[in-house]
């Protein structure tokens, strides 16, 4: 287990031979019809698995994102209602993300309180205030169109399929061929597979170009780096020049908006927030994704695609136990289990 090599390919591998064990035991799992909606299924974990995924690359950890998620998703339902157009109240829901993010990574960053105790009372806050923003009703349907069509929609193949040839030569040109023939295949099956469905998820498409654009920001700029090298070592950062406090408190704020989008994702799939929104087991999930899918507990070392792969991973026990009509205890133990050997296989690698 000492040389099982950390990345893509042996998560991609694991999650293969998990899909091959669920098409044993059920034909319908490796339909286009179900993993289409496998896709669908996973974006909204994905995106706050990536959250959380940002958050963990910087040393940290945010026990409060579920809560941030839905205290967003229910903020910008009810602005829409009061009649705000569905792009204002969406960019309203991602700024109060990110300043509730801000300001706990402000108080563990300058105030030296540790982000494992600022963001269990973010927690306990944020799960208060989505009570009194929903009130007295306890539940807000979505209606809106555009709300709606995030985790609703499908976008044709014919269209997808240019984008994803010029960002495959994109990184070609930037990782060489090497690098770039495995995303090129798995990027080949999806279309395939999601041409004889519906289409692409449009909530899943969000969550890949999400997953794009986060790992060209952590290759490819000073921020990126800052943020590996703060997790890695913060001293070594400090004595290297780096703000340390800044790039802790701008991860907890980028981490604050993406769990705002996780929520809204997650209601445009259930058509309504409630109370229970961002509770449960949906921050137990996010950071299952975020270690399943290769990013450290300890810090400094990760992936953008961590949330997409790790929800994947997440997303498959559920949808092929739920096939098999399994109960929730099974999930649980079963997600525990993948979660734990993850967790085994990084702290042996790391040493």
């Amino acid at each position: 287990m000492k040389r099982v090599p950390r990345g893509a390919l042996p998560l991609v591998l694991g999650t293969a031979a998990l899909w091959l064990l669920f098409q044993a035991l059920n034909p319908n799992f490796l339909t286009a019809l179900n993993l289409t909606n496998l896709a669908g299924q996973v974006a909204a974990l994905g995106v706050l698995g990536t959250a959380l995924g940002v958050v963990l690359l910087a040393g940290e950890i945010d026990l409060a994102a579920g809560a941030t998620s839905g205290l967003c998703a229910a903020v910008t339902a009810v602005l829409v209602t009061r009649g705000w157009n569905a792009p204002g109240a969406l960019l309203a829901g991602t700024l109060l993300g990110a300043s509730l993010g801000f300001g706990q990574g402000a108080l563990s960053a300058w105030v030296r309180i540790p982000s494992f105790v600022v963001s269990l009372g973010g927690l306990l806050a944020w799960q208060g205030a989505l009570l009194l923003v929903l009130g007295d009703t306890g539940a807000l349907n979505l209606r809106d169109p555009l709300l709606v069509a995030l985790a609703g929609a499908f976008v044709p193949v014919v269209l997808v399929g240019p984008v994803a040839v010029m960002a495959l030569g994109f990184h070609a040109r930037h990782a060489g061929l090497a690098r770039t023939a495995l995303p090129a295949v798995l990027c080949g099956v999806a279309l395939v597979v999601f041409a004889a469905d519906r289409g692409v998820p449009l909530g899943f498409l969000l969550l890949v170009a999400l997953a794009w654009a986060l790992d060209v920001v952590l290759r490819r700029t000073r921020a990126g780096r800052h943020l590996v090298a703060v997790g890695g070592n913060a001293e070594a950062a400090r004595r290297a020049g780096i703000p340390v406090e800044r790039v802790r408190a701008a991860a907890f704020a980028v981490a604050g908006a993406l769990a705002a989008w996780s929520g809204v994702l997650a209601a445009s799939r259930v058509l309504a927030v409630h109370q229970s929104s961002g509770s449960g087991d949906t921050l137990l999930n996010a950071v299952a994704a975020a270690v399943i899918g290769g990013t450290s507990l300890q810090g400094g070392s990760g992936s953008a695609w961590s949330g997409l792969l790790g929800a994947l991973v997440v997303g498959t026990i559920a949808n092929g136990l739920d096939l098999l009509a399994v109960g929730s205890a099974a999930k649980f133990m079963a997600t525990g289990a993948v979660l734990l050997a993850a967790v085994t296989v990084d702290a042996l690698s790391r040493r």
